[in-house]
């Protein structure tokens, strides 16, 4: 399913709160394995994008606006742990 499909199906719902996120966060899922490769941050960027184009006319419901924040959230790059210690210099 794309970006649009998925904001439209969420913009339709009623739920709040909880249900709200939880449904955003299905949706997320959805869109993150229905990729053709690996959900990257690049990825999640470009559907972004997508999603604040069309975003003031469809993001309007709470479960929509919780989905394009866990996109945003999608596009951060977490650096590896560094390691330390004793494992660190014996490596």
């Amino acid at each position: 399913m794309t970006v649009t499909q998925i904001l439209k199906g969420l913009d339709r719902m009623d739920a709040v709160g909880a249900d709200a996120d939880a449904a955003a966060r299905m949706g997320f899922l959805e869109w993150a394995f229905a990729l053709p490769g690996a959900a990257t941050p690049e990825a999640a960027r470009a559907a972004l994008d997508t999603a604040l184009d069309i975003s003031p006319r469809e993001a309007q419901s709470p479960a929509a606006r919780a989905f394009v924040a866990f996109l945003s959230e999608a596009t951060l790059h977490v650096p590896p742990p560094a390691r330390r210690g004793r494992a660190a210099r014996l490596h």
